[in-house]
């Protein structure tokens, strides 16, 4: 921010004065990162198997790290909303599938109703059919998911499956809602990984919204609005309608950050981020069974190397249970090698992580000083009430000022004030479009 003087009208206090901001003392920035780090990474958990929590948890615990789990609802006992299929009695698909081929215009209902017909092993349909689908847009990969719909429904037809045996959904190896309530109370985020996990790219607009949108119901009525925020769309698809309808339902998805100042890597690709000359990197990567220290440790180097990379990391299975699982002794490795590297990295849930960069994008920060008060102003044009972290302020004050008392509405905190390339300056926090932030010199 450069020299300037500013025409300030100070809102509850009626005062219109000319402030003066010197170049000596009294300039602020909203730093780069929280707390002023260099870095920030955002551990995160898909599927909800039970290790995440038995093994995973205690080890970050032990650390004092956050993380998100996006989580299945549907499978989770007491879950209101479980996987059915929304649209035509399913006979009557069926009998159509007897004498017209699976084409675009009965695909994507042939392909959500298949895993709901009564029958054990039709759901692997759906997914195989999906994985084909999503591989790209081209007329091939579409023609080899119809044929994969069309021989599932031949096999039905012809009495090929056996009838599926109704589960309990109450099993020890699975958590349940207060357990993640009791978590949630702490610093970890839940998120939407839909209710069953399907393939969104091969459902109908109807199933495709029932999937995202009982699932967020079932955040919200079990842990609040706060669990609302994020969302991965289930095999980290980039189909392009898949993820449109979940950023209508949620601030995030985990597949896409569509923000234009945002260069976005997901896991699936070997881009370096450091070639991105974008204010910042989203850069996923997923830690699987045969995924070494060596190169966990480097994604961690080449992060806190460069000051605009978010390091968003993927796990799945833990000690054993869950898709490509790591033990608990190279996840208690791994999160040690972040604890060392503190100093410069800002191990945040996924949501925070966002909120933090669209809050400072969106925002602009003024500095007044009047005497020996600094006033600072911290205003965003977000107007979505989930926008309400703090943002870190790093302002210049006079050489002569050891302690700061900095004010905030009824927030007061006393801050030592540090060096840096001869300049005094204090870092804090500060809400946006809150009160005044008012700094003064502890005598």
């Amino acid at each position: 921010m450069t020299c300037k003087t500013y025409l300030l009208a100070i809102v509850g206090l009626m005062v219109i004065s000319n402030r003066t901001a010197p170049c000596q003392a009294g300039t602020t920035e909203i730093t780069k990162w929280q707390y002023g780090k260099t870095a920030a990474v955002s551990l995160t958990y898909d599927d909800g198997s039970i290790n995440q929590f038995r093994v995973a948890v205690p080890i970050m615990d032990s650390f004092n790290f956050p993380a998100t789990f996006f989580i299945i609802t549907g499978e989770i006992p007491g879950s209101h909303y479980h996987g059915t299929f929304i649209g035509r009695p399913t006979k009557d698909i069926i009998e159509e599938t007897a004498t017209i081929p699976t084409n675009t215009d009965n695909f994507f209902e042939r392909a959500s109703a298949i895993g709901f017909l009564g029958y054990e092993g039709t759901l692997d349909y759906h997914t195989q059919a999906g994985e084909r689908f999503d591989e790209g847009n081209s007329a091939e990969s579409a023609g080899k998911a119809y044929g994969i719909i069309d021989e599932a429904y031949a096999k039905v037809r012809q009495g090929a499956f056996k009838p599926k045996i109704a589960h309990n959904h109450s099993n020890s190896n699975q958590i349940t809602w207060p357990e993640i309530a009791s978590l949630a109370d702490r610093h970890y985020e839940f998120a939407s990984h839909t209710v069953t996990h399907p393939r969104l790219a091969v459902l109908d607009d109807a199933n495709l919204v029932y999937e995202l949108e009982k699932s967020r119901q079932e955040l919200l009525d079990h842990l609040g609005f706060k669990h609302t925020f994020s969302v991965e769309c289930p095999y980290g698809t980039e189909n392009e309608r898949a993820v449109r309808f979940a950023l209508q339902r949620y601030q995030l998805a985990r597949n896409r950050m569509p923000d234009a100042f945002v260069g976005d890597i997901d896991r699936f690709r070997d881009t370096d981020p450091v070639s991105s000359k974008k204010e910042y990197v989203r850069w996923q990567r997923g830690a699987l069974t045969e995924t070494s220290m060596g190169t966990m440790k480097s994604w961690v180097d080449i992060t806190v190397s460069h000051d605009n990379i978010w390091l968003v990391l993927v796990f799945h299975g833990v000690d054993g249970i869950g898709w490509k699982p790591k033990t608990g002794r190279e996840l208690k490795e791994y999160f040690g090698y972040m604890k060392s590297r503190e100093d410069k990295l800002w191990v945040a849930t996924f949501q925070d992580v966002a909120k933090y960069m669209r809050e400072r994008t969106h925002s602009d920060v003024r500095t007044y000083r009047d005497r020996n008060e600094i006033s600072v102003v911290l205003r965003d044009d977000l107007t979505d009430a989930s926008y309400d972290l703090p943002l870190t302020l790093k302002t210049q004050v006079p050489s002569g000022w050891r302690t700061v008392e900095i004010r905030q509405g009824d927030r007061v905190k006393r801050v030592e004030a540090s060096q840096e390339k001869g300049a005094n300056y204090v870092l804090y926090q500060a809400v946006p479009n809150a009160e005044v932030v008012r700094l003064d010199p502890v005598r």
